[in-house]
């Protein structure tokens, strides 16, 4: 008997929508240590030299033309993805999705990205017999996730759910699990141990990141963070933006015994763990991985799409507040400060009260766990072998010369 298999299907358009789906991945294993689980950013997997200029392009026109990029979310929010648009991404970019399903066999294909679930969806209209699952990256939900051949939405938010049903998804076809984290968010660690693992000093201590991508502040911005250097520590995380850290390690405000900067780096959770507030972009996968940390966050103005979404629900919500401007990274620090000074109890401190008060609503395991239960919805059903669903009807020819391990 061959151990079930999950197949994650996502984009490199920005990196949440693969951080989820290897989040779910490492989350099912650990729900589910009997379940395989495989990741595949599809674009890049059949066209490694096409889909990374595809990608950066996008990058490019996000941060030179973000009106243009917003008013394309816009006009297109409530649309689907057209048979006519399908039709060009199957046959431009993935037409040899069906072979990669074919070969390995999944018993069920779990999407983080709208245009893998376009794809699976249009090989399920043709006659593939796999269940699609899709789990929904962020606060909104734009109509390009919506195909009436997904079984099922894994989403973030009763209000994402609503949505969903506004545009004629059946309720049963929705199940409200939170957005996917690694199991390394699941708890928090030791704060006072970590600190002193990691060589930090016991003081009031933020974090700065920017997602994958990283994170430039305005000059403002910058001055009012190293001004209090002396007061507070500043972790500034900022992924792949090689740019901007060489320029910030060679400015002399950076160069404090209280700052410290970091590239990429898998020691995120860490790194949340010693914080007393994140500053950052408001990108679903992170603020979610703060929410189930229980730490308060700080926004940087969102980029068009949805990211302004995300930083709505979270500002409403009441985890946290825009950075209109320098005063109120005065104002938290200040804070911050006051409260490290008078060693004020949990119940006295109405932000960290109200954190783990919400906190509780978001169960991190939840998304993991759904996924176990719809592919084994009876206990029964664990000393059952998985069914192979490939029709027949479907190409199922493997990719030439090449084998993909599951």
């Amino acid at each position: 008997m061959r151990k079930p298999r999950v197949l994650l299907l996502s984009e490199g358009f920005g990196t949440g929508h693969t951080q989820a789906a290897h989040a779910l991945a490492s989350g099912i294993k650990k729900v589910s240590p009997h379940i395989h689980s495989r990741v595949i950013e599809l674009g890049k997997f059949l066209n490694p030299t096409v889909a990374p200029l595809i990608f950066s392009a996008y990058r490019k026109t996000l941060s030179v033309q973000p009106k243009l990029v917003s008013l394309l979310y816009r006009t297109q929010y409530n649309k689907s993805l057209n048979g006519f648009t399908k039709l060009a991404l199957h046959r431009i970019f993935y037409t040899q999705t069906a072979q990669v399903v074919a070969q390995l066999k999944p018993d069920a294909v779990i999407c983080t990205h709208p245009f893998p679930n376009a794809v699976i969806s249009r090989l399920k209209r043709q006659g593939l017999d796999v269940p699609l699952y899709t789990v929904v990256t962020d606060y909104d939900v734009h109509g390009t996730w919506i195909n009436p051949e997904v079984n099922k939405y894994l989403v973030s938010t009763p209000q994402v759910k609503a949505l969903l049903e506004i545009r004629g998804v059946e309720p049963s076809r929705i199940q409200i699990t939170g957005i996917p984290v690694h199991p390394d968010f699941w708890e928090a660690g030791d704060k006072a141990t970590l600190r002193q693992e990691s060589g930090l000093k016991d003081m009031p201590t933020a974090l700065l990141m920017g997602g994958g991508w990283g994170l430039s502040f305005d000059e403002e911005h910058m001055k009012a963070l190293t001004s209090w250097a002396d007061r507070v520590q500043l972790l500034f995380c900022l992924g792949s933006n090689e740019k901007m850290i060489a320029k910030m390690k060679e400015m002399p405000c950076f160069q404090h015994p209280n700052i410290r900067i970091y590239g990429y780096t898998r020691e995120v959770s860490k790194l949340m763990d010693v914080s007393d507030v994140l500053i950052t972009k408001p990108g679903g996968m992170t603020c979610t991985e703060a929410l189930a940390k229980g730490l308060p966050m700080l926004f940087v103005p969102p980029l068009p799409g949805q990211e302004e979404e995300n930083c709505e629900y979270f500002v409403q919500a009441g985890y946290g507040q825009v950075i209109h401007s320098a005063e109120v990274i005065s104002k938290r620090f200040g804070e911050l400060c006051d409260q490290h000074s008078a060693q004020t109890s949990a119940e006295e401190q109405p932000n960290t009260a109200k954190l783990t008060k919400s906190k509780s609503t978001y169960d991190p395991t939840c998304c993991a766990q759904a996924v176990h239960d719809l592919l084994f919805p009876t206990t029964t059903e664990l000393t059952n072998a998985p069914k192979e669903r490939f029709t027949a009807g479907i190409t199922a020819t493997p990719l030439s010369g090449t084998r993909i391990p599951f």
